[in-house]
């Protein structure tokens, strides 16, 4: 790997924001490298792409997530107390709780409801009107996952305002200004929600299913054997809230995948290996959020580059996902490349071990939904509305398509 440059450009800000799925991979090509260092919004960065470069970020702890993106960022996604920011022993405690609700049947458990609930969706649709899926996924995907947590029944109108908070969390991510607020209080009004709901259950007001996520989730304990406080407990409630329902990008890419290739039907139809692959290629190849961002923790020496305490490095993970080095001819969906590919290799939700690295533990959880998603629309009849636009809009992550999929039942 040649020395890391650095761009002559006083501050990269609004060439990133201006591609931020492409900037990085763009300028690495255009540099024959894979980094660079810059300036964002006046901060020294490194930004990395590529295999070896995310193994270095994932694995060996290299890297802390505090102050690591943006605070508007971090408040939507994660929030103060979360897995994502701790580390050493109290981040293998929280993910080993995390990983014993989303493996074990617990992706099973959500894949399966998600069919349950996009099946009854698809047979209330048929002949009618077309259906805007962008617009129909996510109170689906929020039955689907208040199900599987225990969550009590909210009423219609509660739940269609929690539903639009945990959207808002995800889809506002990447925005500043008054979207990015909105989105906020937003997250606030669902925190207390949260909290008030796990308070209930502690208190004995609220009894959900023995040994469901929210039963579970108001008894966990730090890594010092007491209570999580309200508010850390209703944190991570919502961290296993809203990443279900923002599955529905992933589920969207899928559908388009699946409209222009209409030869898998038959095979996704029967489930198996052939709709794994399929979810597989729809993680790699679409585009989510675009990058992520690490705090050095400790100075480290990575192929002759020196490293300091709290440099800012950011993984080009859309760049990464599309390496040519990794998988051949990576801009075209081909999922029979995961016969023989690792998925392991993806960084669309994070690298390296679940336990002690900061991988998704509902990686596989989000592979079984858009498997059981393939299943139903590979057994319906259905077509895309003429005349939509169906190209990808990367200007504001998380990238969408830009009708949304208007889709006719039949």
């Amino acid at each position: 790997m040649p020395m890391i440059p650095t761009l002559p450009l006083p501050d990269s800000s609004l060439a990133l924001l201006a591609d931020p799925y492409r900037f990085v991979s763009r300028t690495c090509d255009r540099l024959g490298v894979d980094g660079f260092r810059t300036v964002l919004m006046g901060r020294r960065v490194t930004f990395l792409r590529g295999a070896e470069a995310a193994r270095m970020f994932y694995e060996g702890g290299r890297f802390h997530r505090r102050r690591a993106i943006p605070r508007a960022t971090f408040r939507l996604l994660q929030d103060e107390g979360s897995a994502q920011v701790l580390e050493g022993e109290s981040h293998r405690h929280r993910k080993a709780m995390f990983l014993a609700l989303l493996t074990r049947g617990g992706e099973d458990r959500m894949g399966q409801l998600f069919e349950e609930e996009f099946s009854r969706a698809v047979a209330g649709w048929r002949g009618g009107p077309p259906v805007v899926l962008h617009e129909v996924l996510g109170p689906i995907l929020a039955h689907t996952v208040f199900r599987w947590a225990g969550i009590p029944d909210q009423g219609e109108d509660r739940f269609r305002s929690l539903t639009l908070d945990l959207i808002a969390m995800f889809e506002r991510a990447a925005t500043v200004g008054p979207l990015n607020w909105l989105a906020r209080i937003r997250r606030r009004r669902t925190e207390r929600w949260a909290a008030d709901l796990v308070a209930a259950v502690r208190e004995g007001r609220v009894t959900p299913p023995v040994g469901s996520p929210l039963a579970t989730v108001a008894t966990w304990t730090g890594d010092d054997g007491r209570p999580l406080p309200e508010e850390v407990a209703a944190v991570e409630l919502l961290n296993l809230l809203r990443p279900t329902v923002a599955i529905e990008r992933f589920l969207e890419f899928a559908v388009r995948a699946l409209a222009a290739r209409p030869s898998y039907r038959a095979s996704l139809a029967a489930g198996g290996a052939e709709a794994e692959h399929f979810a597989h290629e729809v993680r790699r190849h679409a585009p989510f959020f675009a990058a992520v961002g690490g705090r050095v923790r400790q100075p480290f020496r990575w192929r002759d580059h020196d490293f300091q305490v709290n440099d800012w490095v950011m993984l080009d993970i859309h760049g990464t996902n599309h390496d040519a080095r990794l998988w051949p001819d990576p801009q075209t969906f081909r999922p029979e490349r995961f016969r023989t590919a690792d998925p392991r290799h993806i960084v669309a939700q994070g690298g390296g071990d679940y336990l002690e690295d900061h991988r998704c533990p509902g990686e596989p959880a989000t592979n079984r939904v858009i498997e059981a998603a393939l299943r139903v629309m590979a057994r319906s009849s259905w077509r895309l509305e003429p005349g939509q636009n169906l190209r990808v809009a990367y200007r504001q992550p998380p990238a969408r398509i830009r009708s949304g999929l208007r889709i006719r039942f039949a």
